[in-house]
């Protein structure tokens, strides 16, 4: 990340992996592509710049938690579009299947039905690929299209879903239980059209999945809040043992002002963030004031 926003001789493209490769993370020259916006931005040019989906897409997917960037393109391409629990097995379910190309998470997973796990090292190559094939024919020294500039377009075409995960790590696990509990409590009572804040409410829930291929049912898989123009909050627990459990929370806003678009994202969801935080009562219940990560 430090070279690619080392200035003015910062390379073109650069990308990362863990240590099995089954994660990625791709950057252009100063500019970060979230795993939203990345898997969006892959199936929306795979079919032109991917040879291996030069006949088109099955399908589409992404875990709930994960920004909904794919569910625009998936409804302007005529896609069928899956909404999964987190874990890469429900994403295996819908590509044995014959139902879905493309798939990803937003904690860096990203992947398409060429195999039944994660691969980072294919979504590096498939932005090589995009790269690759939206340059073609640029002559020596002519300006390239960059990572940025396909993001830009992107956005410009489909709307921007601005994203952040905040991580509250070793929290006790009564006080999180706790705080869930009372989430719980706002969902019972909340009905469509309440306000939030300036956000009005399309729906509260807890996360449900049918899976289509075998019925199977995960429930309890995360407490949402959608809101009537697809901004959402979303908190999700893990870890809940002795060592303290992880609270995790979700929060998007859907952008389609031109001039908002290039938004730094933590402005942008600020009175989202604001609105999640009190409605959960998240510092009250835990006594944390930050996060531990922010992504």
């Amino acid at each position: 990340v430090d070279i690619l926003y080392s200035g003015a001789d910062a390379p073109d493209f650069g990308a990362a992996s863990d240590g099995d490769g089954d994660r990625n993370m791709v950057l252009g020259k100063g500019f970060f592509i979230s795993p939203s916006d990345s898997v969006a931005m892959i199936a929306a040019n795979a079919q032109e710049c991917i040879p291996y989906f030069k006949d088109g897409l099955k399908g589409v997917a992404r875990s709930m938690p994960t920004g909904g960037a794919l569910d625009k393109v998936a409804a302007k391409m005529n896609l069928p579009f899956y909404e999964v629990p987190t874990g890469w097995k429900f994403f295996g379910n819908l590509m044995d299947d014959g139902r879905c190309s493309i798939c990803g998470e937003e904690s860096f997973g990203t992947s398409s039905d060429h195999v039944r796990e994660k691969d980072g090292l294919w979504a590096v190559l498939s932005w090589l690929s995009i790269l690759a094939k939206r340059n073609e024919g640029k002559a020596a020294g002519e300006k390239l299209v960059t990572v940025e500039d396909i993001a830009k377009e992107h956005w410009a075409k489909f709307g921007r879903n601005f994203f952040s995960r905040y991580d509250y790590e070793g929290v006790e696990s009564e006080k999180a239980n706790a705080m869930m509990d009372h989430v719980r409590s706002v969902i019972a009572s909340a009905k469509k059209g309440d306000k939030f804040g300036e956000f009005e409410l399309d729906f509260a829930d807890d996360f449900e999945y049918t899976d289509p291929v075998d019925g199977s049912v995960a429930s309890k898989q995360g407490l949402r809040f959608v809101f009537t123009d697809s901004s959402r909050f979303i908190f999700r627990l893990s870890g809940t043992g002795s060592s303290g459990a992880t609270i995790r929370m979700y929060i998007e806003q859907y952008e389609t002002d031109p001039s908002k678009l290039e938004m730094d994202a933590q402005v942008a969801l600020k009175s989202l963030i604001d609105v999640a935080l009190e409605t959960s009562k998240l510092e009250e219940f835990t006594g944390r004031d930050k996060p531990t990560v922010i992504t």
